[in-house]
């Protein structure tokens, strides 16, 4: 006996029959219309082939019965309860189904599945009926599912990464502006400061005097520490000498060499001048305490230099570069090299020698002095910075030096000076004097007073006061007398020379007011009125100077 013969099956009383499998791989059945004992026929050779083919037992399915459940016990009623549970299964696996119409050639189509979450994997036909289970069903776990890409993830990603770029793009343009903004800034700061830093070395600023006024220049200068030596070069073959100092500004850190003419006048022990040439072919002796009356400077030592020391210098430091302004033919007899023209000549010892003594016939000794110093300036610079090595350089050179001068004093003064002209920070000047051996004006603002720091309170030597004298007169007798009175008042006498014009009138200046005493006990020696005594430049590096004009009446 089969489910369909059940006398309370519901789906007895109708002719059922399978007419396919739903999406999900289970059996379909629909109702059979009435028909002839031929077309009965069908169904059992449909099942019969469908057998054969797959080797599903349709008959044995319909004949199954499940166990009886003991919770519901025997007779009436436990057939009854079984059936319902049969009918409650079917109910579970076979889809509802509308009632058949008498006409219905065809069976209604089953209701449409609904969609799966992930589209499952075909399974072949033949496999079908072979994986069923006992209770005709499937199980999930007989199919595979092919995983696809997540397009909408994907897209979410490529967004995710736009978003964030255009973010960091956005980022990077505000960046740049602020960076702009801030050298913007940084610049015009630089330029404001520079500005307002030029104007204050310049003295332009109200109330402020910088070091590039008169007013700061003054008293940078007389603020500033200086060590100087004085170098007398002697031309052993063609004689001749060639003086210089070298000046290291401790204070402002630079170096300098300043270039004394032959012709400067400097004061003898007794008063009386003599040119710094002839004094420095006698012996030089008191010719730095000469020097320093006259420019109001504290030489501390003086360094001889002939010219075969020179000569072994500058081989010691391999030589030296120097800028020509002359060629220097040779000399065969003399022994001396030819010296081209031109930059950054190269020079050996003995061409050094030759270029900074020479001197054409008819130059003024202003253009062989300039050459002295490029010589010196370039030698400078090959000087060790150490001042050890320095020190063995000078001893190596076997010069005899000054007693006050040692070689580890003056290879000390030269590397530090040296370390100025590697850097630039040097300069050479020519002090400038006028036909009788004294001073110009200019020279004694610039030269003087500026790069040496020449002031009237510098001279240790000198316990008098110093005291300037300038002729106004035009009458030289006149000038000598004046002298006379003033050596024997007990000053010391400072050649200030001829003025550019003659004048009516005598006049005393001073500068410090701590001199105007002095100024009027100058006038009293000299027989003037004290209202000849005025505060003002001094034209002469001197405590007190004295300007004789024609109303000088000698005593």
């Amino acid at each position: 006996m089969n489910d369909r013969q059940q006398p309370y099956d519901p789906y007895a009383a109708q002719e059922q029959q399978l007419i396919g499998y739903d999406a999900y791989g289970r059996p379909v059945y629909g109702q059979v219309p009435a028909q002839s004992a031929a077309q009965a026929q069908a169904p059992q050779q449909y099942e019969q082939t469908y057998e054969q083919q797959y080797g599903y037992d349709y008959q044995g399915y319909d004949q199954q019965q499940p166990a009886a459940d003991p919770g519901y016990g025997y007779g009436y009623e436990g057939q009854q309860a079984q059936q319902a549970q049969q009918g409650q299964q079917a109910q579970q696996w076979i889809p509802q189904q509308m009632a058949p119409e008498p006409q219905a050639a065809e069976p209604a189509p089953a209701p449409a599945p609904e969609p799966a979450p992930r589209q499952a994997a075909q399974v072949p036909e033949p496999r079908r009926a072979a994986d069923a289970g006992p209770d005709g069903d499937y199980r999930t776990e007989q199919f595979a599912f092919i995983d696809q890409p997540d397009e909408e993830s994907e897209d979410v990603i490529d967004w995710l990464a736009f978003t964030e770029s255009r973010t960091e793009r956005r980022e990077e343009a505000r960046r740049r502006g602020r960076n702009r903004v801030v050298a913007l800034i940084v610049v015009l700061a630089l330029f404001v400061v520079g500005g307002l830093g030029y104007l204050w070395y310049a003295g332009k600023l109200p109330f402020l005097d910088g070091p590039g006024s008169k007013k700061g220049a003054a008293a940078a200068g007389g603020a500033q520490k200086r060590d100087m030596i004085v170098v007398h070069l002697h031309n052993t073959k063609k004689g001749g000498t060639s003086t210089a100092l070298l000046v290291d500004n401790v204070t402002t850190k630079q170096g300098a060499t300043v270039l004394l003419p032959n012709t400067l006048t400097v004061p003898r022990q007794d008063g009386t001048g003599l040119a710094l040439g002839k004094a420095v072919e006698e012996g030089g002796i008191g010719t730095s305490e000469s020097l320093d009356t006259v420019l109001g400077t504290d030489i501390g030592g003086t360094w001889r230099l002939d010219t075969p020391f020179l000569e072994r210098l500058v081989e010691l430091v391999g030589g030296i570069d120097v800028d020509t302004d002359a060629a220097v033919p040779a000399d065969d007899k003399a022994k001396t090299p030819a010296v081209a023209q031109g930059k950054k000549q190269h020079l050996s010892g003995a061409m050094a020698v030759a270029y900074a003594t020479y001197r054409a016939q008819g130059e003024p000794e202003a253009k062989q002095l300039q050459r002295t110093g490029g010589v010196l300036y370039a030698v400078l610079r090959k000087i060790p910075g150490d001042p050890k090595a320095a020190a063995v350089t000078v001893e190596s050179m076997g010069q005899i030096l000054d007693p006050a001068l040692n070689a580890q004093t003056l290879g000390a003064m030269l590397s530090r000076i040296g370390e100025h002209a590697k850097v630039g920070d040097y300069r050479t000047e020519l002090l400038a004097v006028k036909a009788d051996g004294s001073l110009t004006d200019e020279a004694n603002k610039t030269v003087v007073k500026e790069t040496l720091g020449g002031n009237f309170t510098a001279a240790q030597s000198a316990a008098s006061p110093r005291v300037g004298l300038r002729d106004a007169t035009g009458d030289d007798k006149t000038q000598v007398t004046a002298k006379a009175a003033l050596l024997n008042g007990g000053y010391t006498f400072v050649d200030g020379g001829k003025a550019d014009k003659t004048q009516a009138a005598s006049q005393i200046t001073y500068q410090d007011d701590a001199q105007r005493e002095r100024a009027v006990e100058v006038a009293k020696t000299l027989g003037l009125a004290e209202t000849a005594v005025k505060k003002g430049e001094n034209a002469v590096n001197a405590d007190v100077v004295v300007t004789l004009g024609k109303d000088y009446k000698p005593s």
